[in-house]
């Protein structure tokens, strides 16, 4: 398996980040216009439709058209594990029947001072088997503007949220 992961530091409290990653609302906002995201379902651990955090157990239904060429590429993501003490939380999210036999994101949070550092962990197989793994690198190139995104992102909507 391959890894990515990307670490930033936001200008936000503890509080203000987890909150704003445990919604669903967050994961829309932090995926860039040309992934042509569409969330279209969420239920909680407990089968309720929309809820408001994201606990452990709750499915996203979505699916992307990345630069709305081909077909939409449909996935679900579950939040597997979550966790929050009083310098750090972390959520991690599994994919299930996606374009990646494997998909493993952990999100990261610590708290540093009055702002929050991020680190996105991914770690995935690619498809085709033997082929995608020494594609595996090459993969990095295509994560890396989506991820230095949705950090770049973070920062700009969380700026000086206590």
């Amino acid at each position: 398996m391959a890894v990515y992961q990307r670490r930033t530091r936001v200008d936000a409290s503890l509080d203000a980040v987890w909150d704003f990653h445990s919604r669903a609302s967050g994961l829309e906002a932090l995926t860039p216009g040309w992934m042509n995201l569409e969330v279209e379902s969420v239920t909680g651990p407990d089968g309720e439709p929309d809820p408001e955090i994201l606990e452990t157990g709750s499915r996203i239904e979505a699916s992307l058209r990345p630069l709305g060429v081909g077909p939409r590429q449909r996935w679900t993501s579950v939040i597997t594990d979550r966790g929050r003490d009083d310098g750090s939380a972390f959520f991690r999210d599994e994919m299930e029947g996606g374009l990646f036999p494997q998909w493993e994101h952990t999100h990261r949070f610590f708290a540093d001072g009055s702002a929050t550092v991020v680190d996105d962990r991914v770690v995935y197989d690619l498809p085709l088997g033997p082929l995608g793994d020494a594609a595996g690198p090459l993969a990095r190139v295509g994560f890396e503007p989506m991820f230095r995104f949705r950090h770049r992102r973070t920062r700009e909507l969380l700026a000086g949220e206590s």
